[in-house]
């Protein structure tokens, strides 16, 4: 995967709506959700929404087809998987991450600062 994509990607799920419906999408699976049902779920306007999955979309993170009336938006798990992969490319050493190889750090987790 090539890094503009994946910053492209990263850009994507960069903003609160986009992410929270792109977890909604995966959540999903492969038939996917209508936008409106998305954008109820999510609590933001329809047409805030179509802005959100348009990002998401020309992020190629997530595919949408016309059904009736309705627009349904689904995660392209080729897409996520090609993500997760290029992220952890060279985690634990170069060996594959399981259970018995997971990553560790000794990184303590950021702190809200109010």
């Amino acid at each position: 995967m090539e890094a503009a994509i994946v910053i492209r990607a990263l850009g994507a799920l960069a903003q609160e709506h986009r992410l929270a419906a792109y977890r909604l999408l995966v959540q999903a699976g492969p038939d996917g959700m209508p936008a409106g049902a998305l954008a109820e779920a999510l609590g933001v306007p329809a047409s805030s929404m179509s802005f959100h999955l348009a990002q998401l979309a020309n992020a190629g993170l997530v595919s949408q087809r016309r059904q009736s009336r309705s627009i349904i938006y689904a995660a392209d798990y080729g897409a996520m998987n090609g993500l997760m992969s290029y992220l952890t490319e060279n985690c634990c050493l170069g060996q594959s991450c399981s259970a018995e190889t997971a990553c560790t750090s000794t990184l303590q987790p950021a702190k809200d600062v109010a």
